[in-house]
């Protein structure tokens, strides 16, 4: 199951690396196994992985001038990375080059940004991101912004505004992927009605099998093959198992009563000494329950049965979560999931194109 490429969707290793590592990539030599990272080099080898959507993420409760300056940070990040490893990344920018890349023997690195929040309302900003090589936008992150709603955001599912769409517009003009990980289910519908291009979902699963508002609704799945678009699914432990969605509730809501911040912050936060000895004890008290490879199966299963072989992909949000499947080994896990896959009768040929000819076929049809 080694020969089946992966072309991932998204993966969190540059914001692991400003969080964790103080933004200093030399501090990081990813040739060697790195036991608070769930990416390096190695792992990428086992895994199979030969094209990836690294994310530029910053947080969206960030303000948004602020953020595009840490977004250009995190691009920066990204650049030193493959600087560093000439031996295993290259900087691409089209789908021909990621091909020539993979047949090289590199891993083609591409930059998604992640959250509408990081171009401040600014049609030029989204242009000077795209000359800096970022190939697709998610729209918004976890809070809405002022020109689209997100799934997990404080207001009304108001969709997407008129400068929203024309947003989508310029995307497609400058080939940019339209990215609908973690918006609402009235922006996913607005921006398949404005796209002309086929649209991704980076890390994201089915909210028919687990119902998280991170998650696809069989409605919109059904829309992709219309479109071209991709749903790639996510291996996050929430978002595909009943279990662990609902303890990330409970989690989040103990946090919130003690007022403790989430996961997705900048800096150092201000953390009352008792109320971290509380939620210790909360932890303690409640357990967290695993995902299985079973639960992610699922997931891609229901997604072929409503999408299509044609509109599914992968994207394991690597570094971007605490918590794993069981076995998942970061990102050697891939193998485990083909294998599981062709043990169900999976051709082949469909394991290709979930692993990476589905995701270089919307690139190419956005180049």
């Amino acid at each position: 199951m080694n020969t089946i490429p992966v072309f991932d969707g998204h993966n969190d290793l540059a914001w692991a690396i400003r969080s964790k590592f103080h933004n200093n990539v030399s501090a990081v030599d990813l040739h060697s196994h790195q036991p608070r990272l769930h990416t390096d080099i190695p792992r990428l080898r086992t895994g199979g992985v030969a094209a990836q959507f690294w994310s530029v993420f910053v947080p969206s409760d960030m303000a948004p001038a602020k953020a595009v300056t840490a977004t250009l940070e995190q691009i920066d990040t990204v650049r030193r990375l493959a600087d560093q490893h000439p031996d295993a990344f290259e900087l691409v920018d089209s789908a021909a080059q990621a091909r020539a890349a993979i047949d090289r023997g590199r891993i083609a690195s591409l930059l998604g940004i992640e959250g509408g929040h990081c171009i401040d309302s600014s049609l030029g900003v989204l242009r000077s991101m795209r000359r800096l090589g970022v190939r697709y936008l998610t729209l918004t992150h976890n809070d809405d912004i002022p020109w689209a709603s997100s799934a997990t955001g404080a207001g009304p599912d108001a969709g997407l505004s008129e400068f929203g769409r024309e947003v989508v517009r310029e995307m497609n003009r400058i080939g940019m992927i339209v990215d609908l990980s973690h918006v609402s289910p009235q922006v996913m519908d607005d921006a398949l009605a404005a796209s002309a291009r086929p649209v991704m979902f980076s890390h994201s699963s089915c909210r028919t099998v687990t119902d998280h508002p991170r998650n696809i609704p069989d409605a919109v799945l059904e829309r992709l093959p219309a479109n071209g678009g991709i749903a790639m699914v996510t291996f996050v432990p929430a978002f595909v198992s009943e279990a662990c969605a609902e303890h990330k509730a409970h989690s989040a809501e103990a946090r919130s009563r003690l007022g403790l911040p989430d996961d997705f912050h900048e800096g150092p936060a201000e953390e009352d000494p008792e109320a971290l000895r509380e939620f210790a004890d909360w932890q303690a008290a409640h357990p967290a329950p695993t995902a299985t490879l079973d639960d992610v199966i699922a997931h891609i299963e229901h997604a072929r049965e409503v999408a299509g072989i044609e509109h599914i992909g992968l994207g394991g949000d690597f570094d971007g979560i605490e918590e794993l499947p069981e076995d998942f080994d970061g990102v050697a896990a891939y193998p485990l999931v083909f294998r599981a896959l062709a043990d169900r009768g999976w051709s082949e040929a469909d394991l290709r194109k979930l692993g990476a000819e589905n995701a270089l076929r919307v690139l190419a049809d956005n180049d």
